[in-house]
């Protein structure tokens, strides 16, 4: 019997934060700025339908851990990801809280907000409780970086038991072939990659045959 990789799904988007996101921010990365649209148009489909939205944080953390030893940018003065740390960003000609969500797709009452101080969502964060409290079996994946966060993400996703899909024009990253390795070694083991149309065009026509 084959798995039913869209059965109570969950749109989980991965630290789509001003200082990964926004133009010169410390932990900049470029290409997630493209991936915008995309997840403008899963969270109005997911809105729409009533379908559970989890953003997550990643946050530097009040003192200094091994993780800071591979992103010195957490270091002082930079304070990258650091939660409240004010940042002014030049695209947006103002300051902002440099470890919330971007504007563009900010998270509306109703929406969940998962802070981590790691690369993966599960781990020390009450993500899994939330997501059985909602009956979530499947989750959509979406945000940065590929290769670290939103593959830890995911791979912890599979070991939980979610059908998982990664949205391949959702996420983004700074090295480009780690982002296609990694795309690739998920669909082989732990779960599926889809474009965002894919995505759209699966849950659209999950979601008319419920409703028929």
């Amino acid at each position: 019997m084959a798995v039913d990789q869209w059965r109570n799904p969950a749109l989980v988007i991965v630290d789509m934060q001003n200082d990964f996101v926004r133009e010169g921010a410390p932990m900049e990365v470029p290409d997630a700025r493209l991936t915008i649209p995309q997840h403008q148009r899963l969270i109005a489909f997911c809105r729409q339908a009533g379908l559970p939205i989890i953003y997550t944080r990643f946050l530097a953390g009040p003192k200094r851990t091994l993780m800071w030893e591979w992103s010195p940018q957490l270091e002082p003065p930079l304070l990258a990801c650091q939660r409240g740390h004010q940042r002014y960003y030049a695209d947006v000609d103002r300051s902002l809280d440099c470890a919330d969500v971007i504007d563009e797709i900010y998270p509306q009452p109703g929406d969940y907000i998962v802070d981590k101080y790691g690369y993966g969502a599960f781990h020390s964060t009450n993500l899994d409780d939330t997501l059985h409290s909602l009956g979530v079996e499947a989750l959509i994946i979406t945000g940065t970086v590929t290769q670290i966060c939103v593959e830890e993400t995911g791979r912890e996703a599979f070991h939980y038991g979610y059908k998982t899909t990664l949205v391949s024009d959702a996420v983004s990253s700074y090295i480009p072939d780690l982002h296609t390795a990694t795309l690739k070694n998920f669909a082989l083991k732990f779960g599926w990659v889809l474009t965002s149309d894919e995505v759209l065009e699966a849950l659209a026509r999950r979601h008319d045959q419920a409703a028929s």
